[in-house]
């Protein structure tokens, strides 16, 4: 196996390499593993189904723990867990998903990872980006650090997927699903590095407001909100990204824990096929 970085900041490529193989060889998982680590985000070319199968790409991932559903997209027929994310010309509410986000921080525990393989692609177009939020957070003002060291963030379901929803059934995806409160900066559980841990489900800052930082309330509205916007925008910076074009039976392994993507949506009216497994997480801390 060889891995090719493929820029300063975050991800690699991995040839001569089977997904498939790594399922029931230690030595190579361990490998890729190691690599997933270090790059963030992994990408390989040619995993076409005759090599890698559904229950294949299953089990690669479920090397890493069990596999979670998604409330709004569904599984495969044939793999339960393996969540179909396909957009097609024919839904438009459905083509919706250009955000920088990390997968569930709306949960108690979100994704430690994803496997996601491209089934079908636009010819140009329709491209992934990474962001990696550990270099993120290095890269902070020191005094930036230091002023949200201790700070909560809340995490929204309600906001994000839901937000279209009709109130009734809103509603009771937030029983279900409710706001889930994760540190600004998480550590690494692996690796100990820091990380910049806000994304496009975060709603607010839940412990801003406090006599160190306010004056009178209203001053909680503003600072907290341009501080909380200010730490979103680290996501956008080229230097910190990855852009990925996409080729069917293409695969992208990311660790959730350290990274954003963001799935540009310039392809109408072409389809995009993809189909994920993503990997239960645990709390961050």
């Amino acid at each position: 196996m060889k891995i090719e970085p493929l820029t300063c900041a975050i991800g690699a490529e991995l040839t001569d390499v089977n997904l498939g193989d790594a399922v029931r060889d230690d030595g190579l998982f361990q490998e890729i593993y190691a690599a997933l680590l270090k790059h963030k985000v992994l990408f390989l070319r040619d995993q076409d189904l005759d090599k890698l199968s559904r229950r294949d790409h299953m089990a690669f991932a479920m090397r890493l723990g069990e596999l979670e559903t998604h409330p709004m997209a569904p599984s495969h027929p044939d793999a339960p867990g393996l969540v179909q994310i396909y957009k097609t010309p024919d839904n438009p509410p459905d083509r919706y998903e250009n955000a920088w986000h990390c997968d569930g921080t709306w949960r108690e525990t979100p994704a430690l990872g994803c496997v996601l393989r491209c089934i079908e692609c636009p010819p140009v177009g329709g491209d992934t980006m990474w962001a990696n939020m550990v270099l993120a957070y290095e890269m902070l003002p020191a005094h930036v650090k230091q002023e949200i060291d201790g700070l909560i963030a809340s995490h929204s379901f309600n906001a994000s997927f839901a937000a279209a929803m009709p109130q009734d059934k809103r509603l009771a995806m937030k029983a279900q699903y409710p706001d889930a409160e994760h540190p600004v900066v998480r550590t690494h559980p692996e690796t100990g590095e820091k990380v910049l841990f806000v994304n496009a489900f975060t709603t607010h800052l839940v412990n801003y407001h406090n006599a160190s930082r306010v004056r009178f309330g209203q001053d909680f509205n503003q600072a907290g909100s341009d501080l909380l916007q200010y730490l979103i925008r680290q996501a956008y910076n080229p230097e910190f990204q990855v852009r990925w074009r996409w080729k069917p039976n293409s695969v992208a392994i990311w660790d959730n824990r350290a990274t954003q993507h963001y799935a540009v949506m310039d392809y109408a009216p072409c389809h995009r096929k993809m189909e994920r497994a993503a990997i239960i997480g645990d709390k961050p801390f």
